[in-house]
Formats: C-alpha cells, structure tokens, sequence
C-alpha cells in the first residue's frame, strides 16, 4: 500500500518553476530512490514533500490524505527531512544534536532515551562520540549524526537528501549499508542522490531530468538500464 503519492506536483522559486508535474508513489516499507543529476530538481521534490517550499499545482497524499500543514505538523505526522549539507550544529555535542531531533518528544524522557540507543546501534560511532562537539566530526560522522538527529523523532518516512555528498567511496558504502538497515527496522525512506550505486539496495526507483520524473521501476531494472549506466557510469 502506498505511503506517499504524489500526482502532477509542480514548485519552483519565485516566479522560476522547477517540478514541471512530478508524479510518483512510495509503498509503506519499502527503500525508494530518487536519482538524478545536479539540476534535476530532486531536492526542490524534498523540500516541497517536507512541507519547506510552496507548491504551485499537484497532489501529495500521505497514509491516503491530502498532506498539508506545516513543516513541524508534518515531523509530527512522521515525515522527517535529512537534509543535504547535514546542517549539525557544530558548538554542540553529538548527543546535544541528536536530542535536538527529538523536540517534538522531549519532555517524554524514558522514549528518548530509547531512542537514543536504537540510534547508537544503527551508529555506533556515535555513541563513541556522544559527547565529542559534532563539529570536529569528519564528513562521514556528521552525516551519520544528520541521519541519527532526524530518526530521533522516530518517522515513518525519512527524507534523505544527497546522503553520499562529500563522502569518500568506503563512508558511502557504510551510510548507504544504515540507511538499508534503517529501512529493514520499519521506516519508509525516499533517498535522493546522484550515486547511481545505491540503486542496488532499492526497492522502487524514479529517475528525474529537468523537474520531470523520465523512468521509474524497480531498483535492479533502473540499474541495469543502458541510459542510466551511460548517464551515470559511463557505459
């Protein structure tokens, strides 16, 4: 059954429109891929999803409801953005940071305590760094912190944008391997990335050119397609 649904959508900025009637669908449960190059407008389909941008047309249905409201309405309807940059806050410690994700849940102290270490055992470089200043992180620990923050607020689906950005090939095994793991503990994640390599774990994936969506399938098929592996690979 679909979680998210999202039919003819279109955003922009200003008077520039970006999403030109995006559709696409998201089961409950499963790993989907928005994958496209620089331009493409898969972070611009996030913000809008995430409730951050305006949408001037289309649909979005959540759990078969129209979704509207607020960003903070929707962290707490369970739709939870990582965004690309990571965006931790570096005077703060890991731990600092993490509890930050869980706002909406604060004053609940046993449940974030939980949390808490579901987090550290899907990162347990977290935990040995629980209380090190995020900012003296390397790039892959901040966006290993990033995912954790926004798992705090335990989502039903998590938003991941460019999670391999800036990371070495080892880094971006590793956070793709959580985010797998994340998705088999229960939460549904639409991940986007210009990493073609993370097709192989995906159930659904969609392909976006110029604010279009121009193929969607399976993982595996999207993977082998010739147009993707030249875009992409180079083959």
């Amino acid at each position: 059954m679909a979680l998210l649904e999202v039919e003819n959508l279109r955003a922009g900025y200003g008077s520039v429109p970006v999403l030109h009637g995006v559709s696409l669908s998201v089961d409950e449960g499963s790993n989907a891929v928005l994958l496209g190059l620089n331009g493409a407008g898969k972070s611009t389909t996030l913000m809008a999803l995430a409730g951050l941008l305006p949408t001037t047309g289309g649909e979005i249905r959540y759990d078969g409801k129209p979704l509207t409201g607020t960003t903070g309405a929707r962290v707490r309807a369970g739709i939870v953005l990582v965004p690309e940059g990571r965006h931790v806050f570096p005077a703060l410690t890991v731990r600092q940071n993490l509890r930050l994700g869980a706002w909406t849940i604060r004053r609940d102290t046993r449940t974030v305590r939980g949390h808490l270490n579901e987090i550290y055992s899907i990162f347990p470089r977290l935990e040995e760094r629980a209380d090190q200043l995020a900012g003296t992180l390397s790039g892959g620990e901040q966006q290993m912190l990033a995912i954790g923050r926004g798992l705090m607020s335990s989502p039903r689906l998590l938003l991941i944008d460019e999670a391999s950005l800036g990371l070495s090939p080892k880094l971006t095994e590793q956070v793709f391997a959580a985010v797998q793991l994340i998705n088999e503990r229960g939460v549904t994640v639409l991940m986007v990335e210009q990493n073609a390599g993370v097709l192989a774990q995906a159930d659904t994936a969609f392909v976006m050119q110029q604010g279009r969506i121009t193929m969607a399938g399976s993982g595996s098929e999207t993977l082998e397609d010739d147009a993707v592996r030249a875009a992409y690979f180079g083959t």
